[in-house]
């Protein structure tokens, strides 16, 4: 495994992403995944799989401070007071008395913003966090929330992929020492038969996927959460630990990225040009 280090903090550079998984079949991914050496998962109280991760993380045996683990508060539940009654239930159903991660899953201007952040920093005073962050800010907010109401943010998690240039993003959280974390990074599987990772794949013996999540981590203060339905993919996303890709190609792949952007439901903010 490789990480990020940042602030003190030891993040495993790939992770394991939750989203769409649900009952048995997510418990069954998120165990089958700590014991083939995974030991960052994220979930979110929106994806009601919470109690099922949580049950994974019991039946694995791995200690817990091992595991880097992530939830998100609901953009509707970040207001002060129902933001923290909203974590309370979260480590309920996860099992565990902390996080090490907790997100503002998506901006909300019903909020004002310095309330949600107080309402966050409260959380991690009581050590029911260990890191807080935000999901879904373009930089406008991300500088609103790091440079006018000082919050101490670990990271950033957005839709990141070849497709999808998140410079202004990233040359943000590098600048203020935050970490972005890549959720959809392979593009829900488009990257898959795309002629130049296919084609720099075939050079390493590996495939366009795991190409890219190599060049994901690569990345300076970047983490990668793929999602995996079952154990094939689980283990076909775990072995990109024993390749490197040239400069060349990762510059093959840097002149990808553009404004494919998949995840832009209504309560979407305006996001920062490509």
């Amino acid at each position: 495994m490789e990480y990020v280090n940042l602030k003190g903090v030891r993040v495993p550079a790939l992770g394991l992403g939750t989203w769409q998984l649900s009952g048995a079949q997510c418990a069954d991914v998120v165990r089958a995944g700590l014991a083939m050496g995974y030991r960052h998962v994220d979930t979110a109280q929106a994806y009601n799989n919470e109690e099922q991760v949580g049950e994974a993380l019991a039946d694995s045996g791995i200690p817990r401070d091992d595991i880097f683990l992530t939830t998100k508060v609901w953009y509707e539940r970040i207001g002060d007071g129902e933001l923290q009654r909203s974590v309370d239930e979260s480590l309920k159903k996860l099992g565990t008395d902390h996080v090490d991660l907790l997100l503002i899953h998506w901006p909300n201007p019903k909020f004002p913003l310095g309330e949600s952040l107080k309402a966050l920093s409260e959380v991690k005073a009581a050590g029911k966090a260990r890191n807080i962050g935000v999901s879904n800010f373009p930089t406008a907010l991300l500088k609103d929330a790091v440079e006018r109401h000082r919050a101490d943010l670990l990271c950033e998690q957005v839709e990141y992929h070849p497709f999808l240039s998140q410079r202004p993003v990233l040359e943000f959280a590098r600048a203020h020492d935050m970490m972005v974390t890549a959720y959809s990074p392979i593009a829900r599987g488009e990257v898959a038969t795309h002629p130049v990772l296919t084609r720099i794949g075939e050079k390493h013996g590996k495939s366009a996927v795991q190409v890219t999540l190599r060049w994901l981590i690569d990345q300076s203060n970047v983490a990668a959460i793929p999602k995996a339905s079952g154990e094939k993919h689980l283990r076909s996303n775990f072995e990109i630990f024993d390749f490197k890709l040239g400069d060349d190609e990762r510059a093959e792949i840097d002149a990808l990225r553009g404004d494919r952007r998949l995840i832009n439901p209504g309560w979407a903010p305006a996001w920062d040009a490509a």
